[in-house]
């Protein structure tokens, strides 16, 4: 009986340390040290939430800058990619349906995650075209606004170069809000 009053005390001590101190101590520190990041990353304007830099958006309009194809729909808690193998038709059937929208490049693949926010610079200044056309806005002041959105490797050796496509429609956004108000 000893035992048993002994184990049962240990199983709740350990729990209440790895269930709810250790949790706790973790959510307090990230959130002192790293406080964009452990709320999600969230990216707001003004009071509103608008998304996450974390989580891609499937941005469908040919007068937005379109993401990587997301075999979840952008959702994060299924999280994964597709499965397909190489020599599937169906994966074959989806790329050629990707290539007549005028996707190419990284844009034709969904990513492995399923939530990949970012593009590749290539894929990013390939879309300049179609994007400056649906907007009337000059070729130049869209080329200008991708490079400035181009974010370097992380710490200079991790990842590759790439644009959040989220905050890229959004500073598109503004500048087309911008331009509009100066040619008033």
């Amino acid at each position: 009986m000893k035992d048993l009053k002994i184990a049962v005390l240990i199983f709740f001590m350990l729990t209440l340390v790895t269930g709810v101190v250790y949790p706790y101590a973790i959510d307090r520190t990230t959130r002192a040290l790293f406080p964009d990041q452990a709320s999600g990353s969230l990216v707001r304007i003004g009071d509103r939430i608008v998304g996450s830099s974390l989580i891609g958006q499937d941005f469908k309009r040919r007068d937005y800058f379109w993401g990587r194809p997301s075999a979840i729909a952008n959702q994060p808690l299924p999280s994964g990619g597709s499965n397909y193998s190489g020599t599937s038709e169906a994966l074959r059937k989806q790329i050629e349906e990707r290539r007549k929208e005028g996707r190419t490049g990284d844009l034709l693949f969904a990513s492995a995650s399923g939530v990949d926010p970012d593009i590749s610079p290539a894929s990013a200044f390939v879309q300049v075209d179609r994007v400056a056309s649906e907007r009337k806005l000059p070729k130049e002041a869209l080329d200008r606004l991708v490079e400035s959105g181009i974010e370097e490797r992380t710490w200079g050796f991790l990842g590759e170069r790439r644009v959040n496509v989220l905050r890229l429609n959004l500073a598109l956004d503004e500048q087309a809000l911008a331009l509009r108000k100066d040619s008033r």
